[in-house]
């Protein structure tokens, strides 16, 4: 009977070593899996992250659009803190709804809301489209300015969304509500700027404004009033209607105008 010659020793620790080294090989290779599938996670964590984060950016811009010019987002983003201009020629309209406080006694909170919405959103439509600013509105008042931006012709544009508010108002009305509306135009210096820390507000202010607003009050219902200063300037484009001496309150008397439309196109 043979047998088999004993194993050296050092061949069984060489085999135990062998062992525990592919033990070791395969730990290794099993982390680095893990950390590879880690890195690949966090990069598709990280990127996602960073697409939430500039998608939350983009919201808060436009927020702020709503708000702000973008030219004053920029000065504020820039590290201005105090936005204050005096602008020496602008063009300023003041709208209001007449007899509001009847209607809103009489409609029903919901239709009151729906009507004023669709309104003022063809109000912002139309301000987009002639390059003008919305200001504000404060309750059924709406307030524009042109030529805030460096604009040159402001008078017309300004013109152009009186004319165009008025059809608007014209072609909403409904048998829930006869609305009807009386604007008010006046053109010189105003001052622009920023106010509050958290409601802020870009808001405008001088006695141009004052004047739009007591044009607007002295209007009759459906009708564009304006200033001489501000007739005189769109008298070769539009068509005008001279008021005569008008009393305004704070002003005494002033020559006004009412706008009536652009005027016919000459021959080519």
């Amino acid at each position: 009977m043979t047998t088999e010659p004993d194993r050296p020793p050092i061949a069984d620790e060489l085999e135990k070593e062998n062992r525990r080294l592919e033990r070791r090989l395969r730990r290794l290779e099993e982390n680095a899996q893990r950390l590879q599938e880690f890195q690949d996670s966090s990069s598709t964590l990280l990127s996602r992250l960073l697409t939430e984060l500039e998608e939350e950016r983009a919201r808060s811009q436009q927020l702020l659009r709503n708000v702000l010019p973008q030219r004053i987002i920029d000065r504020l983003e820039a590290g201005e803190t105090l936005i204050a201009d005096r602008h020496e020629s602008v063009t300023v309209l003041l709208s209001d709804f007449v007899d509001f406080t009847g209607i809103s006694g009489r409609l029903p909170a919901t239709v009151l809301i729906e009507d004023l919405n669709a309104l003022f959103s063809g109000f912002d439509a139309i301000c987009d489209a002639t390059g003008v600013e919305k200001i504000k509105t404060v309750g059924d008042a709406y307030l524009v300015i042109g030529g805030l931006g460096g604009e040159e012709d402001h008078a017309a544009a300004i013109a152009e969304t009186a004319l165009r508010m008025l059809d608007h108002v014209r072609a909403t009305r409904s048998g829930r509500a006869e609305w009807r509306i009386r604007i008010g135009l006046h053109d010189g210096p105003v001052i622009a700027g920023v106010i509050g820390t958290t409601k802020f507000a870009y808001d405008v202010w001088g006695d141009t404004v004052n004047v739009a607003a007591r044009l607007e009050a002295a209007a009759e219902p459906d009708r564009i009033q304006l200033s001489s200063s501000l007739a005189a300037r769109l008298a070769d484009r539009y068509r005008l209607e001279p008021r005569g001496r008008i009393e305004l309150k704070g002003k005494g008397l002033v020559e006004a105008c009412y706008l009536l439309g652009r005027a016919p196109a000459g021959p080519a």
